[in-house]
């Protein structure tokens, strides 16, 4: 299965870490959090990688070259940055089948494994994590509602009152059938192509989507202190999953 991962983020927050570098090369306990992103997609079986680069593109290229580990990669500009859903679009080309996508700023200890068999047991169309979060927290992300079988049947953007303390993570497996949804997504008030509207529109097409609540944990490196604290969990203060691998 092959592996997007989008990596063309500034990261104005992580400033001053991010003043010569893309946000992805930013390292967490000695490496870049790229690094971390492929490592893991390498145990999850992936077979080929598109990484989705954009701010300062050429640190990226540079550094990991046409492939990492033996797996082939291959790179697709993003020239502006207006979200998940227009990052995903430049990758369209290069996906025929279904394909893991984990964003290039989350470090990830956790059972990613069960989203890639879920996806291959041909009864979903996207599978993904999804994380329970303090209700006052829930806002800051896309918030999901299920039904009783795990099933999305909503995906809400950073909404003021959220319906739900589930929130999406950073790992996705997708059929290519996202692509045609996120041709149809409008900006955002943000101005922004939302991934979650693009999932949003597949749900409203009749498409099946799984929720597998996260087992072991997950960091967004947004802020310097994300970065301290991915550290001090990688160097086990605080380690309590780990990646299951795929069959």
């Amino acid at each position: 299965m092959k592996a997007v991962v989008l990596a063309a983020g500034e990261g104005t927050r992580l400033r001053p870490l991010t003043e010569d570098r893309p946000k992805g090369m930013v390292e967490v306990a000695g490496k870049p959090i790229l690094t971390h992103c492929l490592e893991q997609l390498v145990e999850l079986g992936a077979d080929e990688f598109v990484i989705v680069v954009g701010y300062l593109k050429e640190r990226i290229i540079s550094h990991y070259g046409d492939e990492f580990q033996g797996v082939p990669v291959t790179y697709a500009h993003q020239r502006e940055q207006l979200g998940l859903a227009h990052a995903l679009l430049t990758v369209e080309e290069y996906i025929d089948d279904d394909f893991m996508l984990m964003l290039g700023d989350n470090v990830f200890r956790a059972n990613l494994g069960d989203v890639v068999r879920r996806q291959r047991e041909d009864r979903a169309d996207a599978a993904f994590l999804v994380e329970e979060v303090p209700y006052e927290e829930a806002g800051r992300y896309g918030v999901c509602v299920t039904n009783n079988y795990g099933e999305i049947t909503d995906v809400i953007e950073k909404p003021d009152e959220p319906p739900s303390n589930l929130v999406m993570t950073g790992f996705y497996t997708f059929s290519p059938a996202i692509f045609p949804a996120c041709e149809l997504v409008q900006p955002s008030n943000r101005g922004e192509y939302e991934i979650s509207e693009a999932i949003d529109l597949l749900i409203q097409s009749g498409r099946t989507i799984d929720a597998l609540p996260l087992d072991g944990w997950r960091m967004d490196i947004g802020y310097p202190e994300d970065r301290d604290e991915a550290e001090k969990r990688l160097q086990g203060a605080d380690v309590s999953g780990s990646t299951a691998t795929s069959d």
